[in-house]
């Protein structure tokens, strides 16, 4: 009988913990989701090149008045490019990010408000 509600008990745990770890934020543009200083980071990939979009609770946070810089690294190969602001939320980059699986990639952001964020991302 112990033993019984020993494995109930672990079946339990391990099905409650599950639930737990799957309600993490949610992809709204397909990309990678990461969470830094109280916001919320999405890093798409579009067209070779990266857009990260930033948000409060769900909310945008503008970007206007924002500058960044997107750090890859691609095993021994690093490269930086430059965020620019590009919408209400986003910040894109002009040049191409190589952000394929495996990759590592920080964004540093500095927002108008002059905080800056640093986000770190990786490829699946």
């Amino acid at each position: 009988m112990k033993k019984w509600l020993a494995l109930v008990a672990m079946a339990v745990t391990v099905a409650v913990a599950g639930n737990a770890l799957a309600h993490g934020a949610k992809s709204k543009h397909g990309g990678i989701v990461q969470s830094a200083s109280d916001l919320g980071f999405e890093l798409v990939n579009k067209d070779g090149k990266a857009t990260l979009y930033v948000e409060d609770h769900g909310k945008p946070v503008s970007t206007a008045g924002a500058t960044g810089k997107l750090t890859v690294l691609n095993g021994a190969e690093k490269t930086e490019v430059a965020l620019e602001p590009a919408g209400e939320n986003t910040l894109v980059t002009k040049d191409e990010a190589k952000l394929v699986k495996g990759t590592k990639a920080i964004a540093a952001v500095t927002l108008a408000d002059k905080k800056t964020v640093n986000v770190r991302f990786s490829v699946k």
